[in-house]
């Protein structure tokens, strides 16, 4: 099912056409995205980051996108600071399955084709992130006690910052892999039936 242009279609400039028929970021601002906040954003930060360049984007349609598979689930992380809770925080790349999302609905692909885009390795990935985190979360936890002077506690700080570092280049690398993989699959099964439309998703 192909979606019939909307208004909103008919009525954007060549160069919007252009930036959405491509990909709605492009690689350069993706990796300025994931160096600003490598630890990790709340959604509100995940739609600002796409309502502040023009793209429309909202917390529902973030939620949709969860509930489909297209995107992990947030981890809770406490605040700091006294009586601050927690809060739900999305790993950084979850902006590039956003973009990547928004990328194949403008080439009009169906909803099924782009949950299978997503399907093959995530769960392995997400799980390996999952287990980084808490790994390294625990390491620092124990580089906090008492038992270390300050100058190997602050070597230690640097290594633990290199391995958060090393950690998410990792899982960047390996999503790019089943991205590309994921988008061979994809166009493969392009010819079959289609069910429901990507624009769905908007």
């Amino acid at each position: 099912m192909r979606r019939s242009p909307s208004k909103d279609d008919s009525e954007s400039s060549p160069q919007e056409s252009v930036r959405r028929r491509s990909s709605v970021l492009e690689e350069r601002e993706l990796e300025e995205i994931e160096r600003t906040w490598p630890n990790g954003l709340t959604s509100r930060q995940i739609v600002d980051v796409f309502e502040t360049r023009g793209i429309r984007f909202s917390e529902a349609t973030l939620r949709k996108y969860v509930q489909l598979g297209l995107l992990p689930r947030s981890v809770r992380v406490g605040r700091k600071g006294k009586h601050r809770g927690s809060c739900g925080v999305y790993p950084s790349h979850v902006i590039r399955r956003v973009n990547a999302v928004k990328g194949m609905m403008a080439e009009d692909r169906t909803i099924e084709e782009i949950q299978k885009s997503f399907v093959r390795f995530k769960d392995d990935i997400d799980t390996v992130e999952k287990d980084l985190r808490e790994l390294i979360t625990s390491i620092e936890r124990e580089s906090k006690g008492p038992s270390l002077d300050p100058d190997g506690r602050r070597e230690l700080e640097r290594d633990i910052t290199e391995a958060k570092r090393a950690a998410g280049e990792l899982v960047k690398r390996i999503s790019s892999l089943e991205r590309r993989i994921s988008n061979r699959a994809a166009e493969g099964s392009a010819g079959g039936t289609a069910v429901g439309s990507g624009h769905d998703l908007y």
